[in-house]
């Protein structure tokens, strides 16, 4: 396909702001490792700024560029597949263990699509994370 990229994703990246840049990356390091996603690019020597994924830096972690407070904006949410419903269920367990506030426990979300199952949190500034993983059709 003309212009296509080895990258299958649609989005070079997202970028959430934070308050408390050491704690974040440390969440994050928690909570997205459960998903089988790491550290990918480490800019806090310079800027604060770190980023995560599996072979491209696809999500940031930053203070604002402009100095002033993150914020978080409502109806934004960032969501990260799972390849399993067990990974959904790891990265719950995890954000809640890092001190992540509920927005919905694991679990099938049908409205979103028959094979959709899924959970939401918020980080430690507030933003809303979730992990989602397609399940196998039925069979039969």
């Amino acid at each position: 396909m003309p212009g296509s990229a080895p990258n299958p994703s649609i989005l070079s990246h997202v970028s959430l702001g934070t308050n408390q840049f050491e704690k974040a990356v440390a969440f994050y390091d928690q909570v997205l490792g459960a998903l089988g996603i790491q550290r990918f690019l480490d800019l806090s020597a310079e800027v604060p700024a770190v980023a995560f994924g599996r072979a491209y830096p696809e999500f940031w972690i930053q203070a604002p560029c402009d100095g002033k407070p993150a914020e978080t904006a409502n109806g934004v949410h960032v969501a990260f597949y799972a390849a399993t419903t067990d990974e959904v269920d790891a990265f719950y367990r995890a954000a809640l263990a890092a001190g992540a506030k509920d927005e919905g426990a694991p679990g099938k979300r049908p409205h979103y699509g028959e094979q959709y199952y899924g959970c939401f949190v918020r980080d430690l500034d507030g933003h809303k994370i979730e992990a989602m993983a397609w399940l196998e059709p039925a069979q039969g």
